[in-house]
């Protein structure tokens, strides 16, 4: 896995380059954020309903991007297609202190390949290059999927917390030195 200095890709691997979403591939998000099997694990999201909603969004994760380069949400672009499988994000927490968040959603037509353990691998690599001590993952109780992702990514389980989302969530962790500690404990550690 390499960090590219080309402009606009943030991370790659031999299968996914991640870069930020383009306003010509809103289709592409549209019918991903638009699946319910995609957004039930987003919280309490609806699906996306219309292009424009797409084109609002890719250009909200822009802004984001340009504000903090840190921190965004990128399409996570699989190589031999040129297709967008999926989004793979870091942000801040909501009500936390400056705790970071590292995500996924990929397209059902893309599950089961790896890329999104490739891709969430390559984004956490570069969350600790550009300087992050430490990354959250927070998952649905029920997301086997994402927790699976996690491990496969080096995050540990911690436990059950209500920190930072409304209801119970799995907490997962990195840190990017060894022998690095959480800064948090779960509500209810495994």
């Amino acid at each position: 896995m390499t960090f590219a200095n080309a402009t606009n890709v943030v991370a790659e691997t031999e299968r996914v380059v991640i870069r930020p979403w383009r306003l010509d591939e809103a289709d592409r998000l549209l019918d991903l954020l638009g699946r319910i099997e995609v957004v039930r694990w987003l919280g309490p999201a609806e699906p996306m309903r219309s292009r424009d909603e797409a084109v609002a969004r890719i250009a909200a994760w822009a802004r984001i991007i340009e504000a903090d380069p840190r921190f965004g949400a990128w399409a996570a672009v699989e190589r031999a297609s040129g297709v967008p499988a999926g989004t793979v994000l870091l942000k801040p927490l909501p009500n936390g202190d400056g705790e970071v968040e590292i995500g996924w959603h990929f397209h059902p037509d893309r599950w089961g390949r790896g890329l999104a353990s490739e891709a969430a691998g390559a984004l956490l690599g570069r969350a600790f290059a550009v300087g992050l001590p430490e990354v959250w993952a927070v998952t649905d109780l029920d997301n086997r999927a994402s927790m699976a992702v996690c491990e496969r990514i080096g995050m540990r389980l911690l436990g059950v917390t209500h920190r930072w989302y409304e209801g119970p969530s799995q907490m997962f962790w990195a840190g990017r030195e060894d022998g690095r500690q959480p800064s948090l404990a779960p509500d209810v550690p495994v």
